[in-house]
């Protein structure tokens, strides 16, 4: 696998400027150079979200060549938001030490994030998939969806928050014990078992609170990456809900849009 990383700034423009004073006396020297930089911004809106600029900054997706490590952790620090439902706009959080290990694997080919193709439009497409509770950081991911969440972009309380899973040394966002023992997001999410932050601070998980507020709660799911038709990066849970990256509209465009004005 090769992957293609371009830096985050544009080139640096230099000018140069000559500022002429008009001599006082015949020992006055004309002389004062000023030199002006300037280091522009590339738009990271563009980036994370049209695929063509994704595929030049990240590597073309199609063919596997995509750092998804880096990927994850700048839709992760801008803040970007999937579309999930139509309209339903998802932030991406990723948890502290999640976000540790993909800043570790950016800088090689090994243990990257797998980006599927269009074929596997759902997880149970994914080869070797079963249905349990296990992920591998790589394939699959535990994830959770969080409702109610203070200052959350996209203006309507919704994340998706993926953690790690790591036997050795666990992950303190990520799933508790029972979490691990009840799930089955294969299922329905309207027969499942939602939880709030104080239900998770009392199965050892007293993070989610802190991350996401205390009237946050949420259900968990295990996800994973795939492309669409349109070379879009989509973010789906087992369930068969899912959502594709995609900037989340001013409250005001969004209010027009529902009024039709």
């Amino acid at each position: 696998m090769v992957c293609r990383l371009l830096p985050l700034t544009g080139l640096l423009l230099i000018s140069s400027v000559t500022c002429f004073t008009p001599p006082l006396t015949s020992n006055t020297e004309m002389t004062a150079l000023s030199v002006v930089t300037e280091t522009p911004q590339m738009d990271m809106s563009e980036i994370l979200y049209n695929p063509t600029e994704r595929d030049a900054h990240y590597g073309t997706a199609s063919s596997s060549e995509i750092n998804m490590a880096q990927y994850m952790m700048d839709l992760h620090d801008e803040k970007a938001t999937f579309n999930f439902c139509g309209g339903m706009m998802f932030q991406l959080v990723l948890s502290k030490k999640l976000r540790s290990h993909l800043q570790t694997i950016s800088a090689g080919d090994a243990n990257q994030p797998k980006l599927f193709d269009k074929s596997h439009a759902g997880m149970s497409r994914i080869p070797d998939y079963e249905k349990s509770a296990s992920a591998d950081n790589i394939n699959v991911f535990h994830g959770r969806e969080v409702r109610k969440v203070k200052d959350a972009a996209g203006g309507m309380g919704f994340a998706m928050h993926l953690s790690m899973v790591d036997e050795q040394s666990p992950d303190p966002e990520s799933w508790t014990m029972p979490e691990l023992i009840d799930y089955d997001g294969w299922g329905h999410d309207a027969g499942r078992n939602w939880r709030t932050a104080d239900d998770l601070a009392r199965e050892g998980n007293v993070e989610y609170g802190n991350v996401f507020g205390k009237e946050a709660y949420g259900l968990h799911h295990r996800c994973f990456w795939h492309l669409d038709g349109q070379n879009r990066v989509w973010l789906s849970a087992e369930d068969g809900c899912e959502g594709y990256a995609a900037p989340s509209k001013p409250k005001w465009n969004a209010l027009m849009d529902k009024f039709k004005f």
